[in-house]
């Protein structure tokens, strides 16, 4: 896809998270939608390599949803992508559903690993990426965290083994988006500067505008091509609730589902992007 049709797939996994939270009545929308664009890129943008036909390919590349509470972001784009059909993105938190909470390796195909636990999926991804290379695979290894998640303590653990181990098989990507579920982040405990402390644990940095496209893919494609021993960081400045006119920076939009009303504003703001 070219970065037009890439915007406009964006845009449909957008809508989808605000549907299928508004048909769960509770889910996240404030980080769903800011990393929509990252998503729609690694997965659609030739970033990714992937089969939706054959999810455990040991060829393919991984991808781990550290921020697990983000999980309709990758159900929209797993479904978009033919893991599964689109339909079932409503059966989101419902009783029974593969599309629990938080990501659930065991239910849904293409989810690589369960999280949910903040801070634990960068250390899961440094694994993952040191043992590919013991294996002579030359897959990667793509992690997605938060940046309020970046107050974790593992995070800096997970960020030192890599960098000790020369992982430049892997890539994390920080979704910045300045807000937590209590404010912002720099208020609650900030971790910046993000750029210079992976920089400091000895990463390659880079950084983009995490909702432009164009700027996402060439990152992307940067990133995946370095092979100069060291793992990569990309800090992705991102708006929280990106495409909706009354979530995009506000907190309060971390942990809350639309009303039907909401709804419908929601899906017209999105509407109007594709005009």
């Amino acid at each position: 896809m070219n970065v037009e049709e890439l915007q406009v797939k964006a845009n449909d996994i957008r809508k989808d998270i605000v549907r299928m939270i508004a048909e769960a009545g509770s889910g996240h929308p404030g980080g769903s939608l800011s990393s929509a664009d990252v998503m729609c890129a690694l997965y659609f943008g030739g970033i990714l390599r992937h089969d939706p036909q054959n999810p455990a390919d040991d060829a393919r590349d991984r991808f781990i949803l550290s921020k697990g509470h983000a999980a309709p972001a990758l159900y929209a784009t797993l479904a978009e992508a033919g893991y599964f059909p689109t339909e079932e993105l409503l059966t989101l938190r419902k009783l029974g559903s593969r599309l629990q909470g938080h990501p659930d390796s065991k239910k849904l195909p293409g989810v690589e690993v369960s999280t949910g636990s903040l801070g634990q999926g960068l250390s899961v991804a440094c694994g993952l990426a040191c043992g590919l290379r013991l294996a002579g695979s030359d897959a990667s290894v793509f992690c997605l965290l938060g940046d309020g998640e970046c107050q974790e303590g593992q995070v800096w653990e997970a960020a030192m083994f890599a960098a000790h181990q020369q992982a430049d098989n892997l890539v994390a990507i920080v979704d910045h988006n300045h807000l937590q579920i209590d404010g912002r982040i720099e208020d609650v405990c900030s971790p910046e500067s993000l750029a210079e402390k992976f920089a400091a644990f000895g990463w390659e940095v880079m950084t983009c505008d995490g909702n432009d496209m164009a700027q996402v893919l060439d990152v992307l494609a940067q990133a995946k091509a370095a092979k100069g021993g060291k793992p990569t960081a990309i800090i992705a400045e991102t708006t929280k609730g990106k495409g909706v006119s009354f979530m995009e920076g506000q907190a309060g939009w971390h942990g809350k589902a639309p009303k039907p009303e909401e709804l419908e504003i929601a899906l017209s703001d999105l509407s109007k992007k594709e005009a």
